[in-house]
């Protein structure tokens, strides 16, 4: 067998691959050999059947079959050998008159490879890294928060503004009957307010559903249908009232703070308020990262120039698929997946010019850091070292999980790589801030 390269241009080249009879002609003969001792055909006793029947019947499937297992063995160990970055898969250029019947058979694949470039993680221009800081009406809100969800409830004989009221609304034409507890304070309607003010258990009012609520999620949960229904509902609802409660906030006092964050960890209401502020910042820069993490994807492709092997890959799109697709589909999804390309290509250099990887121990240690946040949201502040490692090993188990935790890990060594080389401008913003910056 010989293999040789015939270099097209920079990003593309033609792999030859000729294959003599030698190279196939014992495998070949072996199998024919076994399938003529299994064979049953009538006329002929079990192993008596001739080989030229064996042949005429199995040798040209066999034959192909043979060939393309040496070919598929051998290119690939060739690529490896040769060090050739190939993007997909090499495409076979074999003619529709091809002669299987020659002793020796040449094939020709199409390779696309892989560009030469460098990355400057320095950007001319500097990329925004939003430091997101929680400001005093965000964590006086939450104490406030707070104090109504661990406060009583005190009955009442009439709705008030600031009120809990549990009733059902009703209307039967949508077929809307749900007993629910709804804040007077979030209702925005101001006929709503007032028809709802000053009301009695066994009262009934009606009420219009467009722009009932300050928030608009709040109406399909109110009236037990589903988001889609409530968006594009403009009804009357009767609301029969049957409770009344007022809720009184909780004291900012030792029990409150114990059954926050347990006993004595904190002791007054400053800390308290640190303390929601430190929590809120470290979910904040969650968000912050994945920001920083897009933003910078974004500016390395947009400055990273290369060019790729396109007319290759389209080719290669067309037929790698389940269906073959025409050239029009193949243009279309090259032009959708070019972007993904490229960044994977940038990302894999970084990558190796930095020789970041996951070890095994690093990638345990990132599982029970992800186990233990997601206990810690069902209450389980503190887990032991060893369930910790016995649900790190179950979840290890699964080579699925695997796979999703390392490119998770790999991510966050990309963001720390990112935050410690990249060109970063540092702005401090709230989250509304944030929100309106990042996302408007």
């Amino acid at each position: 067998m010989n293999i040789t390269k015939e270099q097209i241009d920079d990003l593309n080249a033609v792999v030859k691959v000729a294959i003599s009879k030698e190279d196939y002609q014992d495998k070949v003969e072996k199998i024919l050999n076994d399938y003529r001792k299994q064979a049953n055909i009538p006329g002929f006793r079990k192993g008596q059947v001739p080989m030229g029947l064996i042949k005429k019947q199995y040798g040209k499937a066999v034959l192909v079959d043979e060939v393309n297992k040496l070919l598929q063995d051998n290119l690939n160990k060739y690529l490896t050998e040769e060090k050739l970055d190939v993007l997909g898969n090499p495409l076979p250029k074999q003619p529709e008159n091809f002669d299987w019947d020659n002793d020796n058979l040449d094939f020709e694949f199409e390779l696309g490879l892989a560009p030469n470039f460098e990355v400057q993680l320095k950007t001319k221009k500097a990329v925004t890294h939003y430091k997101i800081v929680a400001d005093k009406k965000m964590i006086d809100d939450q104490v406030e928060r707070i104090q109504k969800q661990y406060g009583k409830l005190v009955s009442k004989t009439e709705v008030g503004k600031a009120d809990e009221v549990t009733g059902t609304f009703v209307n039967e034409a949508e077929d809307i009957n749900n007993k629910t507890t709804i804040e007077v304070d979030k209702v925005k309607a101001k006929k709503a307010v007032d028809a709802l003010a000053g009301k009695k258990v066994g009262d009934t009012v009606t009420l219009s559903t467009k722009g009932l609520f300050k928030e608009d999620y709040l109406l399909s949960s109110a009236l037990g249908i589903s988001r889609d229904k409530a968006d594009n509902l403009n009804t009357e609802v009767t609301f029969t009232i049957e409770e009344i409660n007022e809720r009184q906030p909780a004291p900012l006092d030792q029990e409150l703070f114990d059954k926050l964050f347990g006993k004595d960890n904190v002791k007054s209401a400053k800390e308290l308020k640190d303390r929601i502020k430190e929590d809120s910042e470290k979910q904040f820069e969650q968000q912050s990262d994945q920001k920083l993490l897009n933003d910078i994807t974004e500016r390395l492709i947009d400055d990273t120039k290369f060019e790729l092997p396109a007319e290759f890959l389209k080719k290669w799109i067309q037929v790698s698929g389940e269906q073959m697709l025409s050239d029009d589909e193949a243009n279309e999804e090259f032009e959708r997946s070019e972007k993904g390309l490229r960044y994977q290509l940038i990302e894999g250099k970084i990558i190796q010019e930095n020789n970041l990887q996951v070890q095994f121990d690093e990638l345990k240690e990132f599982a029970k850091g992800f186990i233990k946040s997601q206990m810690a949201q069902y209450g389980h502040m503190d887990p032991k070292e060893e369930e910790l490692e016995n649900i790190a090993v179950r979840v290890m188990s699964n080579q699925d999980e695997v796979k999703r935790l390392s490119e998770q890990l790999m991510s966050q060594k990309l963001l720390d790589l990112y935050k410690e080389k990249a060109n970063l401008k540092v702005k401090e913003v709230s989250y509304d801030d944030f929100i309106k910056e990042a996302y408007s």
